[in-house]
């Protein structure tokens, strides 16, 4: 499509320099246009603009236009600071300490605008001293980057090619400073600059990749992919909390199944879930990988069909079969009741992983819920069915039960999938079918009955003494 609305292919340079007279595209050169884009972010163009700074909508927003998809985020990058921005919009908040950003607030729709970067080295040594503009760790890692520069330096330091892409609303023409246009053509993720010190900046580029690649159809270039496995310990040094941010874009995004493959093909996939990992290299349960494969595909299945999905539910398939490894384990070595053997082992396990992926609290309970929901769906006595079937989490607990069925029902191994089928039926009949329903389990003698507590004997009492 770019081939055909673009029009002559331009020679490609070395994926590590930059363009500092960029490829312009006029009007009829492409097919980005006002109306693709949202008001708000047009709003925010002409307020810089008439304010006279310079004002770009880029990145995603534009990639997206030219590959004909409809953009979810409309960023902005200009020479204005993130003071004058606030100065400009009332309905401006800063954000972030690594990257200071502005927030303009348009009702449920927040415009990223952020001032162009500077490379560190040249900035002045002042800057570069103070930790609040000009931080690395280490390993090169950017734990401050406030260093402001010009347009071209923004664009040098703008990850992938086809990420710098800028669009003025002023003259209506994209500016393209690293042969992004090329690529997008090409269907190639290329890194701009040198892949090894980029990734060292931020890990987190080498999910990008993979998230780029799954969601665009795309490739990743062999200059690009080439140092992932080796520079994959560096995810080590990123926050659980920003992890858990990666993870849902990486897993609640329609391309979880696809992310999932490029992950463990990178060997990337074990900084999110050490655990699961180990699980499915060392394969400790033959049910391990075809569960979460299905997993993920029936939420990719119901995200495309815009249905809801809770991360919770994801992490309960991920960490399911550990949990039940460390139960085994905990009740083989100790004396433990069922009960105890499993909030031993919830604990152990949630403690392992909020090391790799800060799962919040709300999550955490729901996981908790579903996890405790398939043993209470298999006590159908008395009221205990009634019990289940009232849960406020009985829908993710009941689907997580249809999962298990599906993977782990046998030939020799069938009670999962009657299970499932009772409360299918228990759902869809009425209040006395399902009291027939109760009864007949009685009957059949598949639940075991609670044993009758034995009354105990009055004391006897002494005889009064007569006097």
């Amino acid at each position: 499509m770019c081939k055909k609305v673009l029009g002559k292919k331009k020679n490609k340079k070395s994926p590590k320099n930059i363009n500092h007279s960029p490829q312009i595209y006029t009007r009829d050169q492409h097919p980005v246009s006002r109306s693709l884009i949202s008001a708000s972010a047009l709003k925010v163009l002409h307020r810089l603009n008439k304010s006279g700074y310079e004002a770009y909508l880029v990145g995603g927003g534009v990639r997206d236009i030219l590959l004909g998809l409809a953009p979810k985020d409309f960023d902005i990058a200009t020479n204005a600071t993130p003071e004058q921005i606030k100065a400009l919009f009332r309905n401006c908040r800063l954000i972030g300490r690594r990257f200071r950003l502005a927030h303009i607030v348009f009702g449920r729709e927040i415009i990223e605008v952020a001032t162009f970067r500077g490379h560190h080295e040249s900035a002045p040594q002042k800057q570069q001293n103070c930790q609040k503009t000009s931080k690395q760790s280490e390993h090169g890692m950017l734990l401050r980057d406030n260093i402001y520069g010009s347009i071209d330096e923004d664009a040098e330091r703008r990850d992938f090619t086809i990420n710098a892409l800028y669009y003025s609303s002023a003259d209506f023409k994209i500016y393209d400073f690293a042969d992004g246009i090329s690529d997008i053509n090409a269907k190639k993720i290329r890194l701009i600059g040198d892949p090894e010190t980029r990734y060292r900046e931020d890990p987190v580029r080498m999910l990008r990749a993979i998230r780029f690649a799954t969601k665009l159809d795309m490739d990743i270039s062999e200059e690009t992919r080439s140092p992932i496995k080796s520079l994959a310990p560096l995810l080590e040094n990123i926050p659980p909390a920003r992890m858990f941010e990666e993870f849902l874009k990486l897993f609640l995004s329609g391309k979880a199944l696809s992310n999932f493959h490029l992950l463990r093909e990178y060997q990337l996939f074990r900084y999110f879930f050490p655990i699961v990992d180990q699980a499915l290299n060392n394969n400790d349960d033959p049910y391990i990988l075809p569960f979460i494969e299905q997993a993920l595909k029936n939420t990719d299945d119901r995200i495309n069909n815009d249905k809801r999905v809770t991360p919770a539910f994801l992490f309960a398939v991920f960490l399911w079969y550990p949990l039940q490894k460390q139960i085994s384990q905990l009740r083989a070595q100790t004396q433990l009741t069922p009960q105890d053997a499993f909030f031993n082992a919830l604990g152990e396990i949630m403690s392992e992983q909020q090391r790799s992926i800060a799962i919040p609290k709300r999550f955490q309970a729901v996981m908790k819920d579903i996890w405790i929901l398939q043993d209470k769906l298999n006590k159908r006595v008395g009221k205990q069915a009634y019990k289940a079937f009232e849960h406020p989490k009985f829908r993710a607990g009941y689907d997580f039960l249809l999962l298990r069925s599906d993977i782990e029902t046998t030939a020799e191994n069938t009670h999962l999938a009657e299970l499932a089928k009772w409360w299918t039926d228990f759902q869809q009949n009425n209040h006395d079918t399902q009291q027939l329903m109760i009864k007949s389990i009685v009957k059949s003698g598949t639940t075991q009955r609670r044993t009758p507590r034995k009354r105990r004997k009055p004391k006897s009492q002494a005889p009064k003494s007569s006097e």
